[in-house]
């Protein structure tokens, strides 16, 4: 497949997992492996799981160790990568030895794979030659600011990170720890909601603060401090080279069709608040949002790279729904911390993007998990 890694299902599997991974890599899976058949999706425990995801019964490990034919069936585990060493000890423990742990890195190769076949999500490696090592790439081209939280655990396996990504505290103001040079409460902001804004206090911050400034770069993005785009100095030159406007992960898949995410994180009074303040401020968007929605396409994270001047102006369209969102919402925005305006946000940025995929040059590239 990809040419730094070979992966390659046959026969029998059962995928461990059935959040957003399991399903995306499902999918991606019975694609491009024709003769492999997925015969379970495997859970810890039930609660909160679905009976059946695309027909395909969903059983405890419990349940899957009394089916016949385990023995002959290989276990492919697409949940977080967090996870995946108490996954292994556990699958150790009861003498199933036959797993593969999908990591961020085989999991964008599966997902490259799948979308190069699609007429749409184009994989950035698509756009155009890459240009030779040791060509001089302009750092002033693009600033990505990396959301950083004074509660964050510390990474396992520390990495350097290149000079275009720059770190950023986000809900500063809820805390008198310093952890980054750039914090969310100077300037314009709104990091005193970050308990329910999450990461987009900080994309807030990069729009009012870093949005506008003459001279400043062509490009501006948000990544995590646990979630990065995978992106290499030869894949940024395409940037300029092939006029890109915007970078996204593979979106995530969801079966039947994203309506599910929502289900799973947003509550139905709050989603309706969103939708009130959709028909309001954006009625062309509302009108378009019941067919993207139907798909099983979905943009998370809320982390992408863009033009400056679309950067700008997607913030310009989520932030004013978001405010509406909050005094629309029972009980209010300002009367909570439960995180949904950046689930909320995830939603919105899969709603505008799908909405332009056919006026804005969009590329895609994997997620990286970092442990």
């Amino acid at each position: 497949m990809n040419g730094h890694m070979q992966i390659y299902f046959e026969g029998h599997i059962a995928v461990y997992g059935a959040g957003t991974v399991a399903v995306s890599v499902y999918t991606a899976v019975r694609w491009l492996f024709k003769n492999c058949t997925v015969v379970y999706f495997i859970v810890t425990r039930k609660e909160g799981n679905p009976e059946a995801i695309d027909g395909i019964p969903v059983v405890s490990l419990d349940e899957f160790e009394r089916t016949s034919g385990r023995d002959h069936m290989k276990i492919v585990v697409a949940v977080p990568e967090n996870y995946h060493p108490d996954i292994r000890e556990t699958l150790e423990k009861r003498g199933l030895r036959e797993y593969f742990c999908v990591d961020s890195g085989s999991e964008s190769i599966l997902m490259e794979e799948y979308f190069k076949t699609a007429d749409e999500f184009l994989p950035l490696s698509l756009f155009g030659p890459k240009r030779g090592k040791g060509a001089e790439y302009p750092w002033n081209l693009l600033t990505v600011y990396m959301v950083r939280f004074h509660r964050d655990r510390n990474l396992r396996s520390p990495c350097e990170y290149p000079p275009w990504i720059c770190p950023i505290q986000a809900g500063a103001a809820l805390t008198n720890m310093s952890i980054a040079d750039i914090r969310d409460n100077t300037g314009d902001h709104i990091s005193e909601k970050n308990g329910n804004y999450s990461e987009l206090t900080a994309l807030y911050w990069i729009w009012k603060n870093r949005g506008y400034v003459e001279n400043g770069s062509d490009y501006l993005g948000l990544f995590h401090y646990r979630r990065i785009l995978d992106m290499g100095e030869t894949d940024l030159c395409r940037l300029r080279e092939m006029g890109i406007d915007v970078i996204l992960p593979y979106p995530t898949i969801h079966l039947p069709s994203i309506k599910e995410q929502h289900r799973r994180y947003v509550r139905e009074s709050d989603w309706n608040a969103m939708i009130s303040a959709l028909e309001e401020l954006e009625p062309e968007y509302a009108g378009a949002m019941p067919y993207i929605f139907s798909r099983p396409y979905f943009y998370n994270y809320n982390m992408f790279i863009a033009r400056r001047e679309i950067f700008c102006r997607f913030c310009g369209w989520l932030f004013p729904i978001l405010l509406r969102t909050e005094e629309l919402s029972v009980p209010r925005g300002w009367e909570r911390a439960d995180r949904y305006m950046g689930y909320l946000g995830e939603n919105l940025t899969t709603l505008y993007f799908m909405y332009h995929k056919r006026d804005l040059k969009i590329a895609h590239t994997g997620r990286r998990m970092l442990v």
